[in-house]
């Protein structure tokens, strides 16, 4: 069986604490963590969380460069994933304290959703609608 590709897609947070919304994309969300670098203070420089075959990078806010200037007047962000079993994956989100801004709910396009925000103001939305990469490139 052939390896899965990396994504070529990957949102990217930075947060000004990237620790507490590691642990809430964690715990509430599901994701896995992969790599964590941190300077020597214990800041993250780089994080990254996985769902399924997707990705997002996390960094702190404040750390200075091009990028953390350039997202320095940012507002939040919204991220949309696939997840098969919407009603639970909701279940999983209440119960670790996250933010729901929508239950559950049926959509006229066949999707069912929700929508949470973290604590720093990012809105989550979780979904059985999976965008088609079919004629992607034609």
């Amino acid at each position: 069986m052939p390896a899965t590709p990396p994504p070529s897609i990957c949102p990217t947070l930075l947060y000004a604490d990237p620790k507490a919304a590691i642990e809430l994309l964690t715990t509430a969300f599901g994701f896995t963590r992969g790599a964590l670098y941190e300077d020597e203070s214990g800041t993250v420089l780089h994080a990254e969380l996985s769902y399924g075959n997707g990705t997002v990078m996390i960094g702190a806010k404040g750390r200075g460069g091009v990028f953390a200037e350039a997202m320095a007047d940012a507002g939040p962000t919204g991220v949309y994933v696939a997840v098969a079993d919407v009603d639970a994956h909701h279940k999983q989100a209440a119960a670790a304290g996250a933010e729901i801004l929508m239950p559950p709910t049926d959509q006229d396009y066949g999707s069912r959703d929700y929508m949470a925000r973290d604590k720093e103001g990012n809105v989550w939305s979780f979904g059985t609608y999976a965008p088609s990469t079919k004629d992607a490139n034609a």
